[in-house]
């Protein structure tokens, strides 16, 4: 315990001083209150200061008020209080009195462990398929050390703010057009926005389904690399927000048809041209939604009964041409059973409103994604149906809805299809079971 206190004060600075120019900042309210986590982690690991350290300039400081005052366009609509209790800390420490200091260094650290905490926090109605792809780093003692390590610490609280590329664009769009207005509300919508994005990283390698502009985005380090059309769900069965990782893609795959196709299109048409059009167009009824499912003769089926929807059934369409699914299919866990995936009807991808589909996302050039996920050129190894090529490593995926965007440095705002821009989703309906197409 000892060598961790030494070496953490070594982290954190080993003494205590304040900076001339801290004189300028006004005192307009008390300091901050300090939380009882914060106070605990200067008490449990004898913590020196983060914030007036031995020839620390008050740069930080006025960054940090800077991002708190700007903080409800993070929707965090304490943020100017705690920027005044911050400057008032700030004045506090001038006095140099050890007592004064600490108390202000541990009322700077709350305001900014309640700041960090708020734009951590998961989005509301977004599917996690690992915990760990919820956003990471809003324990106490987490902050305030990586804070404490920073070799810059204006340059730490700047990037933390930002939290990812997405996010930092609409919200500084947001905040400059703002305070050229007067009007310092944040729009509900930027706010609705911001929080679906939020849990998108800051770096790395990562794709992002848009359903609000129907785009899928690649990213490698926080950059932008390339960018395609895609289909998404309709406004009855929207493209669910969804966080996971992509570790394989399936050449060859089978597309399962959703209950109200069978009942719309494929019985009536059998009904109508016979067995004929089934087994070309080479459908199967299963018994269940499974790798090894049982075929059952379509000679035994009520074809009446199914298209006026008395009877449901399972079914699936093999490779080939006419297959909704295309050469490749792009799964990745999560509890909906949503994937991406090649189409043979690249039309609609010319249409201005391409909310389409019953959930799953059709890509506009499906090689070309299967060439940044592999590596090298999707190329299937055989003619076998599902057949799973193992990806190099794993890549993360993130379904959102994204109706803000900036254009030429304005915010301006797309039709709310989905209706979330009002009400988050809270809860999705698992009833998709792959029928998306």
């Amino acid at each position: 315990m000892k060598l961790k206190r030494t070496l953490l004060g070594t982290a954190l600075g080993t003494l205590i001083a304040t900076s001339p120019a801290l004189a300028q900042i006004p005192v307009a309210a008390p300091p901050s209150p300090v939380s009882p986590s914060v106070a605990a982690f200067y008490e449990t690991y004898h913590a020196q200061n983060i914030w007036f350290r031995a020839g620390q300039d008050d740069r930080a400081i006025t960054q940090l008020v800077s991002i708190l005052q700007r903080a409800p366009f993070d929707g965090f609509p304490q943020g100017p209080q705690l920027a005044a209790g911050v400057q008032a800390a700030a004045a506090q420490a001038r006095s140099g009195n050890p007592a004064d200091v600490a108390a202000a260094e541990r009322a700077v650290s709350s305001a900014w462990v309640a700041y960090v905490q708020a734009i951590k926090r998961p989005t509301p109605g977004m599917i996690y398929a690992y915990p760990v792809l919820k956003p990471q780093g809003s324990e106490t003692n987490s902050i305030l050390l990586t804070a404490a390590a920073a070799p810059s610490l204006e340059t730490y609280l700047v990037n933390t703010a930002n939290v990812n590329p997405i996010y930092a664009q609409l919200r500084d769009a947001g905040w400059a057009q703002a305070q050229a207005s007067g009007n310092l509300t944040p729009d509900p919508r930027l706010l609705a926005n911001l929080e679906r994005v939020r849990s998108i990283p800051s770096g790395g390698r990562y794709l992002v389904v848009d359903a609000g502009a129907s785009t899928l985005t690649l990213y490698e380090d926080g950059q932008k690399l390339d960018s395609m059309k895609v289909i998404t769900g309709t406004n009855e069965l929207p493209t669910p927000m969804i966080a996971s990782v992509m570790y394989y893609i399936t050449y060859n795959p089978y597309w399962h048809a959703p209950d109200h196709l069978v009942r719309k299109t494929i019985a009536p048409n059998v009904l109508q041209l016979g067995l004929k059009y089934f087994s070309s167009h080479k459908y199967d009824v299963i018994d269940e939604w499974s790798e090894t499912p049982t075929i059952i003769d379509p000679k035994t089926i009520d074809w009446k009964a199914a298209a006026a929807g008395t009877l449901h059934l399972k079914i699936r369409q093999g490779p080939g041409p006419l297959n909704s699914m295309g050469i490749l299919k792009f799964p990745f866990p999560n509890p909906e059973d949503i994937y991406l995936h090649d189409t043979p009807d690249h039309s609609k991808f010319a249409l201005a409103n391409r909310n389409l589909s019953n959930g799953c996302v059709r890509v506009e050039d499906a090689k070309r994604l299967g060439r940044w996920l592999l590596g090298s050129d999707p190329v299937s190894p055989g003619t076998d149906p599902e057949t799973r090529v193992q990806l190099p490593k794993g890549t993360r995926i993130y379904t959102t809805y994204i109706t803000a965007q900036v254009r030429d440095g304005k915010l301006s705002y797309l039709p709310d299809i989905y209706g979330w821009d009002a009400a988050p989703p809270t809860q999705f309906a698992s009833g998709y079971q792959a029928a998306a197409n």
